[in-house]
């Protein structure tokens, strides 16, 4: 258990690399089902790691000793050093543990403002009477239907084909729970530092898929490609003035536009070595994290047997 508790402390380090190479090189649903894997795994190891560092601190307690049945402390437990790494290990528990419940918590209450009161509603979509030109998905709770809103200005900003388009890509959104997925990252980020650098890759290898549902609803990746960039153009030219989003909320016009168009318009570098390579190392390290862990999980089980000896 002393070394193999660290590796799932530090595989993220050497995963994270590797991840941000996903999104252009991979398809945008594989990317994000690894990254999803990535993120959710690496955290969970993680804070196994810690739960297997709090414990033998925690059995020099007399009342945690008397309660695992310890007849003699755990071996390898040395006080002056397992106490305080057990006592930060919980303190950093604590604090995953609150920042990711409130994380949840803000999400599940963001969820329930997805049908604006302002504007006409048709359907799935209301929009907004302002000038300024905005569009975006925002999800709703288990069991409520999502919106879509738009403003007036961004209505105006695109011609029909394109405003489909536009349609088309925030209804992706929607429909394939795209919210889900950055509430992961958000959370696996709050576990660990290194998973930080994960939020980006996911989100835009989330616009990347509804994108191409675009591409494929209106049955043109130019008109798709066109939309992107020209209500990315309105938004950015209403700068400060433009609309607050929640923060649940996902829009066409967000991320890096630039790379999405060109990935639209077949001008990206296709990358498929390197996508598969970076797939191969993001799953030996999620194979090697966990199977560390659960290494380091079998050697604290069977010391913990071995101090309890002395009762059989």
């Amino acid at each position: 258990m002393i070394y193999a508790v660290w590796i799932p402390l530090l595989m993220p380090f050497l995963a994270v690399p590797a991840a941000r190479r996903l999104a252009d090189a991979l398809a945008p649903a594989r990317a994000v089902l690894l990254l999803t894997a990535t993120g959710a795994g690496l955290a969970l190891s993680g804070l196994l790691a810690l739960v297997l560092l709090v414990v033998p601190g925690a059995t020099r307690f007399s009342l945690v000793s008397a309660l695992g049945e310890l007849v003699r402390p755990l071996a390898g437990a040395t006080p002056a050093v397992a106490v305080p790494l057990a006592a930060a290990a919980l303190a950093l528990l604590l604090g995953c543990a609150t920042a990711v419940a409130r994380t949840v918590r803000r999400h599940w209450a963001e969820l329930g403002t997805a049908a604006p009161a302002e504007g006409p509603t048709d359907g799935e979509l209301t929009v907004l009477p302002d000038s300024r030109p905005d569009a975006y998905a925002l999800p709703g709770r288990p069991g409520t239907p999502g919106r879509i809103v738009v403003t007036t200005g961004m209505l105006h900003a695109l011609d029909p084909a394109e405003r489909e388009a536009l349609l088309a890509h925030e209804r992706a959104h929607l429909t394939g729970r795209h919210h889900l997925f950055t509430v992961v990252a958000e959370a696996a980020a709050l576990c660990h530092p290194a998973l930080r650098s994960l939020r980006a890759p996911m989100r835009y290898a989330l616009e990347r898929c509804a994108d191409e549902a675009a591409a494929s609803a209106v049955g043109d990746r130019r008109i798709a490609a066109r939309a992107i960039g020209r209500a990315a153009l309105a938004a950015r030219t209403a700068g400060s003035a433009a609309p607050t989003r929640p923060r649940a909320a996902l829009a066409a016009a967000a991320g890096p536009v630039p790379r999405r168009v060109a990935a639209l318009l077949g001008r990206a570098p296709a990358r498929r070595r390197t996508g598969r390579a970076a797939a191969a190392v993001l799953l030996a390290c999620l194979v090697v994290s966990g199977a560390a862990a659960l290494d380091a999980t079998n050697d604290l089980h069977s010391s913990i047997e071995a101090a309890q000896a002395g009762h059989r």
